[in-house]
Protein backbone atom coordinates (compact mmCIF):
# COMPACT_ATOMS: atom_id res chain seq x y z
CA UNK A 1 0.00 0.00 0.00
CA UNK A 2 2.50 2.38 0.71
CA UNK A 3 4.44 4.01 -1.69
CA UNK A 4 8.23 4.09 -2.65
CA UNK A 5 8.37 6.80 -0.30
CA UNK A 6 12.49 6.81 0.22
CA UNK A 7 12.95 6.42 3.54
CA UNK A 8 9.38 7.54 4.98
CA UNK A 9 7.56 5.48 7.62
CA UNK A 10 3.71 5.89 7.55
CA UNK A 11 3.89 9.10 5.23
CA UNK A 12 6.37 10.72 7.89
CA UNK A 13 10.14 11.27 6.71
CA UNK A 14 12.61 11.18 8.60
CA UNK A 15 15.05 13.47 10.09
CA UNK A 16 18.76 13.53 8.84
CA UNK A 17 21.54 15.45 10.02
CA UNK A 18 23.58 16.29 7.14
CA UNK A 19 27.32 16.59 7.95
CA UNK A 20 29.03 18.57 5.14
CA UNK A 21 27.08 22.00 5.74
CA UNK A 22 28.21 20.97 9.76
CA UNK A 23 31.83 21.00 8.82
CA UNK A 24 31.59 24.32 6.82
CA UNK A 25 30.09 25.82 9.69
CA UNK A 26 32.58 24.64 12.24
CA UNK A 27 35.53 25.59 9.45
CA UNK A 28 33.67 29.24 9.29
CA UNK A 29 33.60 29.70 13.16
CA UNK A 30 36.73 28.17 13.67
CA UNK A 31 38.29 30.87 11.62
CA UNK A 32 36.34 33.58 12.37
CA UNK A 33 37.05 33.02 16.50
CA UNK A 34 41.61 32.63 15.38
CA UNK A 35 41.05 36.60 13.54
CA UNK A 36 39.31 37.95 16.47
CA UNK A 37 42.15 36.76 18.69
CA UNK A 38 44.91 37.54 16.77
CA UNK A 39 43.27 41.09 16.33
CA UNK A 40 42.75 41.10 19.86
CA UNK A 41 46.16 40.14 20.94
CA UNK A 42 48.57 43.17 22.32
CA UNK A 43 52.03 42.93 20.73
CA UNK A 44 54.16 45.52 22.32
CA UNK A 45 57.95 46.23 20.75
CA UNK A 46 60.57 48.22 21.84
CA UNK A 47 62.88 50.13 18.73
CA UNK A 48 66.51 49.45 18.79
CA UNK A 49 68.95 50.41 17.19
CA UNK A 50 71.34 46.75 16.59
CA UNK A 51 75.00 46.81 15.91
CA UNK A 52 76.33 46.20 12.28
CA UNK A 53 78.76 43.31 11.99
CA UNK A 54 82.50 44.46 10.94
CA UNK A 55 85.25 42.73 10.37
CA UNK A 56 87.60 41.58 13.45
CA UNK A 57 90.66 43.65 13.78
CA UNK A 58 93.92 41.41 13.72
CA UNK A 59 95.27 40.29 17.22
CA UNK A 60 98.19 42.28 17.74
CA UNK A 61 101.15 41.39 20.07
CA UNK A 62 100.02 42.06 23.72
CA UNK A 63 101.72 45.38 26.11
CA UNK A 64 105.26 43.95 27.48
CA UNK A 65 107.21 46.01 29.91
CA UNK A 66 110.50 44.84 29.37
CA UNK A 67 112.97 45.91 31.79
CA UNK A 68 116.84 45.15 31.42
CA UNK A 69 119.01 45.70 34.21
CA UNK A 70 123.00 45.48 32.43
CA UNK A 71 126.26 44.80 34.36
CA UNK A 72 126.75 48.46 35.95
CA UNK A 73 122.97 48.13 37.04
CA UNK A 74 121.99 50.61 34.93
CA UNK A 75 118.05 50.23 33.94
CA UNK A 76 116.42 50.65 30.56
CA UNK A 77 112.77 49.78 29.63
CA UNK A 78 112.43 48.75 26.11
CA UNK A 79 115.70 49.58 25.26
CA UNK A 80 115.41 52.80 26.39
CA UNK A 81 117.58 54.39 29.43
CA UNK A 82 115.59 55.12 32.63
CA UNK A 83 116.28 56.17 36.17
CA UNK A 84 114.37 53.69 38.81
CA UNK A 85 112.04 57.02 40.41
CA UNK A 86 110.86 57.60 36.10
CA UNK A 87 111.18 53.67 35.69
CA UNK A 88 108.03 53.20 38.53
CA UNK A 89 106.42 55.85 36.94
CA UNK A 90 106.36 54.80 33.44
CA UNK A 91 105.35 51.78 35.15
CA UNK A 92 102.68 52.99 36.65
CA UNK A 93 101.24 54.31 34.12
CA UNK A 94 101.85 51.93 31.68
CA UNK A 95 99.49 49.58 34.13
CA UNK A 96 96.71 51.64 34.59
CA UNK A 97 96.13 51.62 30.83
CA UNK A 98 96.44 47.64 31.29
CA UNK A 99 96.02 46.50 34.62
CA UNK A 100 96.77 42.44 32.93
CA UNK A 101 100.30 44.33 31.82
CA UNK A 102 103.02 40.96 32.08
CA UNK A 103 106.57 42.93 33.42
CA UNK A 104 109.50 41.02 32.36
CA UNK A 105 113.44 41.54 34.26
CA UNK A 106 116.41 40.41 32.61
CA UNK A 107 119.31 41.44 34.64
CA UNK A 108 122.93 40.51 33.17
CA UNK A 109 124.26 37.73 35.11
CA UNK A 110 127.36 39.48 36.53
CA UNK A 111 124.89 42.51 38.18
CA UNK A 112 124.45 42.84 41.54
CA UNK A 113 121.85 40.95 43.23
CA UNK A 114 121.18 43.92 45.28
CA UNK A 115 120.24 45.70 42.51
CA UNK A 116 117.91 42.51 40.34
CA UNK A 117 115.75 43.22 43.86
CA UNK A 118 115.70 46.90 44.62
CA UNK A 119 113.85 46.77 40.78
CA UNK A 120 111.71 44.09 41.73
CA UNK A 121 110.69 45.79 44.99
CA UNK A 122 110.22 49.32 43.09
CA UNK A 123 107.69 46.96 40.65
CA UNK A 124 106.06 45.48 43.41
CA UNK A 125 105.46 48.88 45.17
CA UNK A 126 103.45 50.00 42.09
CA UNK A 127 100.60 47.38 42.91
CA UNK A 128 101.94 44.72 40.12
CA UNK A 129 101.93 41.41 41.24
CA UNK A 130 102.91 39.40 37.99
CA UNK A 131 106.25 40.03 37.37
CA UNK A 132 108.24 37.18 35.45
CA UNK A 133 112.18 37.05 35.19
CA UNK A 134 113.51 36.53 31.54
CA UNK A 135 116.74 34.50 31.38
CA UNK A 136 118.37 33.61 28.17
CA UNK A 137 118.80 30.01 27.59
CA UNK A 138 122.32 27.76 28.03
CA UNK A 139 124.60 27.76 25.42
Amino acid sequence: MHGGGGGSIGGVRKARVEIIPLIDVMFFLLASFIMVSLTMQRTQVLRMDLPSAVAARSSSKPDVFNIEINQAGDISVDKKPYPLPQMGEELVRRFTANTNLPVYIKADPKVYQGRVITVLDEVKSKGIAKVSFAIDPPK
